[in-house]
């Protein structure tokens, strides 16, 4: 009889946290990179849309590569969770509210305005999950929290799912008129938000799962 212990099924969260990082440097990136623009555009645009514009920049970057770090179960359980949580919900508000912003008080072309207000529904929606989610934990339920969470965070990195849509259709069928991008735009996100849904779903199947065996224990 061999006396070697089962072999437990492999950690892949780490591989999950890498995915999200990687897919947050492209936003980050464009990000850094309007940065240096925003100087420049002072000009044609007012004082608080620059500070929005820096805001929500610099919010979206820490927002989505910290939060990549909430989906670990080992850190969840620690201080660590908590302490980064209680950066990242003001932080979120911060790069919401700018995208907000940025997106109300649109001075571009006339063309980009679809897009401007789909980053408004996305931005408003992610300003909503994120102030359920803080009323979740503070009624302590943290399922629910985590849930809300995740919807938000999903809206977050969805610039990143964004980018890669972006690229996957004009590399084949070159580059998009306004009226595309804001489709493409809008496709990244949703695919994004409908993978974390799937996250929510799986994750609510294993808790009805794990408590169908205690329940019949106490029956």
């Amino acid at each position: 009889m061999s006396n070697e212990s089962p072999r437990r099924p492999p950690d892949r969260t780490w591989l999950a946290i890498t995915g999200l990082l990687l897919l947050s440097a492209l936003p980050v990136i464009g990000g850094v990179l309007r940065l240096s623009d925003v100087p420049a555009e002072a000009a044609t645009r007012s004082a608080a849309s620059s500070v929005a514009a820096v805001a929500h920049i610099v919010g979206m970057t820490v927002y989505c590569l910290l939060g990549a770090f909430q989906f670990s179960p080992a850190l969840r359980g620690r201080r660590w969770h908590r302490t980064a949580g209680r950066v990242l919900v003001p932080v979120g508000f911060v790069a919401a509210l700018g995208a907000a912003w940025l997106a109300v008080f649109f001075g571009g072309p006339p063309d980009q305005v679809p897009l401007a207000m789909v980053r408004l529904v996305f931005a408003t929606a992610m300003i909503v999950f994120l102030a359920l989610g803080t009323a979740a934990i503070l009624r302590r339920d943290v399922t629910a929290h985590g849930d809300w969470m995740t919807r938000a965070y999903a809206i977050g990195v969805g610039n990143g799912t964004q980018s890669l849509v972006v690229i996957l259709w004009t590399v084949p069928f070159g580059d998009v008129d306004a009226w595309g991008e804001t489709v493409l735009v809008a496709i990244g996100t949703l695919i994004t938000v409908m993978v974390a849904e799937i996250l929510i779903r799986r994750r609510a199947s294993r808790r009805t799962l794990a408590a169908s065996p205690a329940a019949a224990v106490v029956s």
